[in-house]
Formats: C-alpha cells, sequence, structure tokens
C-alpha cells in the first residue's frame, strides 16, 4: 500500500496495490501487518457501511472522550468527497480541512485519527460507504459541528441548499459555538 501523507498530521490517503487482469480486480483492502508497520499499531473493533443517494451530505460527526475514533474509510460503490476536520486544541492545523474524493475506481482510503470531525457528500447516484474504527459506538458521546460552516471554507462539490441532511446534523453547532474536547 502506498501512504499519501496530507497538510494535516493525523490524516493520511491510503492507496492499495490493485491487481488488474482480464477478470476484474484484487486487492487487499486492510492488512494488519502492513498497517502497523506503515501507520502505526492500532486495533479496529467495529466496521460499518452506509449506502446513500446522490445529494446526501452526512456529518461532520465524531465522538467525545472518552470514546473518540480512529476511522479507516473507502467508498466500495459510487463516489464520495470525504472530510476531515481538524479539531485538536492547541493544533497548528485546528479548523482546517482534508477533503478527498474516494470512490469506487480510485480505491484510496482515509485514515482519520482522533480528534477530528468526519464527513461524506454523495457525488455519485448511489454510494456504499465502509468505515472501520477503533472505538465501539456510544451514543452518549456522538456530537458534531456544521458542515456549511462558512469559516470551514469546505467545498462539498454539491449544492447544499438542495442537500439531503439528517435533523440532527441540521441543529449541530458551528465551530465558533464549539468547545473542543480534544
Amino acid at each position: 500500500m502506498n501512504i499519501i501523507k496530507t497538510d494535516i498530521e493525523g490524516v493520511l490517503i491510503i492507496e492499495p496495490r490493485v491487481f488488474e487482469d482480464a477478470r476484474g480486480y484484487f486487492f487487499e483492502s486492510f492488512s494488519q501487518r502492513d498497517f502497523d508497520e506503515l501507520v502505526g499499531p492500532i486495533r479496529f473493533v467495529q466496521d460499518n457501511e452506509s449506502m446513500s443517494q446522490r445529494g446526501v451530505v452526512r456529518g461532520l460527526h465524531f465522538q467525545r472522550p472518552p470514546f473518540c475514533q480512529t476511522k479507516l474509510v473507502r467508498c466500495v460503490r459510487g463516489a464520495v468527497l470525504d472530510v476531515a476536520v481538524d479539531l485538536r486544541k492547541g493544533s497548528p492545523t485546528f479548523g482546517h480541512h482534508v477533503a478527498v474524493e474516494l470512490t469506487e475506481h480510485n480505491h484510496r482510503q482515509l485514515f482519520i485519527s482522533k480528534g477530528f470531525a468526519h464527513g461524506f457528500a454523495v457525488l455519485s447516484d448511489v454510494a456504499v460507504f465502509q468505515y472501520k474504527c477503533d472505538e465501539f459506538y456510544h451514543p452518549e458521546a456522538d456530537a458534531g459541528i456544521q458542515l456549511n460552516d462558512p469559516s470551514l471554507g469546505i467545498d462539498w462539490h454539491i449544492d447544499l441548499s438542495t442537500a439531503i441532511r439528517s435533523q440532527k446534523d441540521l441543529n449541530l453547532p458551528l465551530l465558533s459555538d464549539f468547545e473542543s474536547p480534544f
């Protein structure tokens, strides 16, 4: 696998080695041995999958301490714009984001450390999105910030005025109204 550093420490783009021939393709989507060696030791405990239609935007979500999650995310069908926002107090990149297009064709994955909010916008007719987490989901620790906060400057590549969002996400605070727990 190829590891690509982003402008924000703690967020990495991972490109697997893809083997293609007349039958199709094959790649290892995750290898504990390679991950430990190239990224660092981590123990994922939960895999999640969502299916969404074009125009859906999910996020920006995270879990508060002590249940923070590190995530490894990928799109196995369709295309999404995946975004991680740095929420770590004292970080020189606090409030900055990384945005990466993840598709069924590029096979890229995004590694997102604890201390980041995460979300994605669906760019294709349908997207199936998978993510590994190193902490179980705890509803009492669920939190987030507004994905359309102008201070974040995120270009979601879709029209947010017609985006399909959950009521919970519509009620999340702006970054300026938020006290980071990280």
